[in-house]
């Protein structure tokens, strides 16, 4: 069989007639999945200059991040279930058009509150088009293809989320023509121009074989239990906990426990779930989702932290803040590039070794912190940084693939759509839990040793992780 990889269109085809997916197309694919993650942590090191010019109190600035991260996870397996049903390249570009628009609505908003409102509709719009990202790389490559298509979007996931702050601080800095923090939200219009061309002439169309109908209680009941769980977290400490976070908590293992009960019933009467119950009786699922939330718990939860930390507490510029973390971005990009052929060579156990690699960066960073605070800078966490990079590098595409290795064509969006609901439902609990930790013990320890404990903390959550990683199974399929 001749290798199409390197093909720029979207017609080609496999001898069995199945579409492929050529290389640009692949490149249109992961910059689709770059933008989300990219504007989950963009506004990170914006926030205090939104704040002082839309005069926002800290609950609205935590609504400008949360309102996002909880619109997304919430509609993430349905965004899935539509690719499956409607076409996988349509919902992307559906999804792409709706995130441009919704990214200009951002960066012209007179107020907080249209802000906050226009980030909802950007997280929704980023629920259509990611999912889709890895439907149509599972539907569209095999084999080592397969393998190389899934690194790079582990790269591109990990990378985003680094340069997404670094990439803030820089725009926030330029003030080009002076937008200033606008910019982080309108330099995603001409991106996605770009990518709305290259998707129409390069991104194959696929779907589900047999397409199967919206569960809408399942959809229901998973939007109530997310919400009930991520919006008290997300909001709780900058509103002072009032009655209504309590009551929301406590509707959460309720709202869980309906909805499985939905699922199952549904399953057993040969309907089809929004989240069949079957999918996780596969162990390489079920034991990578396991590990992934712990993962980007501690991921997202230090981005944050270290972004509140050196503005406010060590005086550093928007710009330097950001790129405080260049090393791990760079090392990350390094690593995860060589990340497949480890894989092929030491199986899983790649993800055991980069537990143990990225546990001595924090450790690492930890200790600058405590010796250096409030001189802290880029210089003094550079060594932190870049090994924490390399050791991130070998598990989170390690885990995307693990996560969907088993997972047939026909269910790619589901399964996508549950992967990725993971990871942004944790990549949210930890801002609200690691983020409120780091806000509540600041005003009586001080920032830096608030920030010691809060890396003491994340190390806890990297041992478990590196623990957890013992029972992946030993290879991929």
């Amino acid at each position: 069989m001749t290798d199409t990889s390197t093909s720029p269109t979207a017609s080609v085809r496999s001898p069995a007639g199945s579409p492929v997916l050529g290389g640009l197309g692949l490149f249109t694919v992961l910059l689709g999945a770059a933008l989300p993650l990219i504007d989950f942590f963009i506004v990170n090191v914006a926030l205090p200059t939104i704040g002082r010019d839309l005069a926002a109190s800290e609950s609205v600035l935590e609504l400008v991040v949360a309102g996002y991260g909880v619109a997304y996870a919430v509609l993430l397996v349905l965004g899935g279930r539509l690719g499956d049903l409607f076409g996988r390249r349509r919902l992307f570009i559906g999804g792409m058009v709706a995130f441009g628009i919704t990214s200009l609505a951002c960066g012209l908003a007179p107020t907080a509150w249209t802000l906050v409102a226009a980030r909802i509709a950007q997280g929704a719009a980023s629920a259509a088009m990611l999912p889709q990202v890895l439907a149509t790389i599972q539907s569209t490559t095999a084999g080592p293809r397969r393998a190389r298509a899934m690194g790079l979007y582990g790269a591109t996931a990990g990378l985003s989320m680094v340069a997404g702050q670094i990439l803030g601080g820089v725009l926030v800095a330029a003030d080009i023509a002076g937008t200033g923090w606008r910019s982080v939200f309108l330099v995603n219009v001409p991106v996605v121009l770009l990518g709305l061309v290259l998707a129409a002439r390069t991104v194959p169309e696929t779907r589900s074989q047999h397409p199967e109908p919206v569960d809408a209680p399942g959809t229901f009941l998973l939007a109530v239990s997310l919400i009930t769980l991520l919006a008290p977290l997300t909001e709780g400490r900058a509103a002072g906990w009032p009655l209504w976070t309590w009551l929301s908590l406590a509707a959460f293992p309720f709202a869980a426990a309906a909805f499985y009960a939905v699922e199952r019933g549904a399953d057993q009467k040969g309907r089809t779930p929004l989240v069949p119950p079957t999918l996780f009786a596969l162990t390489s699922l079920r034991r990578g989702l396991v590990m992934i939330v712990p993962f980007s718990i501690g991921f997202s939860g230090f981005m944050f932290v270290i972004a509140v930390a050196l503005q406010r507490g060590a005086g550093l510029g928007p710009v330097q803040a950001g790129l405080a973390l260049a090393p791990m971005a760079v090392t990350f990009f390094c690593v995860s590039l060589a990340g497949p052929r480890l894989v092929t060579r030491y199986g899983t156990r790649v993800v055991t070794v980069g537990g143990l690699i990225q546990g001595v960066g924090v450790g690492l960073i930890a200790v600058a912190a405590w010796r250096s605070w409030p001189d802290l800078g880029l210089v003094e966490l550079l060594p932190g940084a870049a090994v924490a990079g390399a050791g991130q590098a070998l598990q989170l595409p390690v885990l995307f693939r693990i996560v969907l290795s088993e997972i047939e064509p026909a269910r790619a969006g589901v399964g996508s759509g549950v992967m990725i609901t993971t990871q942004q439902s944790a990549l949210a609990l930890g801002v609200a839990t690691l983020g409120t930790l780091f806000l509540s013990l600041a005003p009586g320890m001080g920032m830096g040793d608030a920030l010691v404990t809060t890396l003491v903390v994340q190390l806890g959550g990297i041992v478990l992780t590196t623990l957890l990683s013992l029972r992946l199974p030993r290879v991929i399929g």
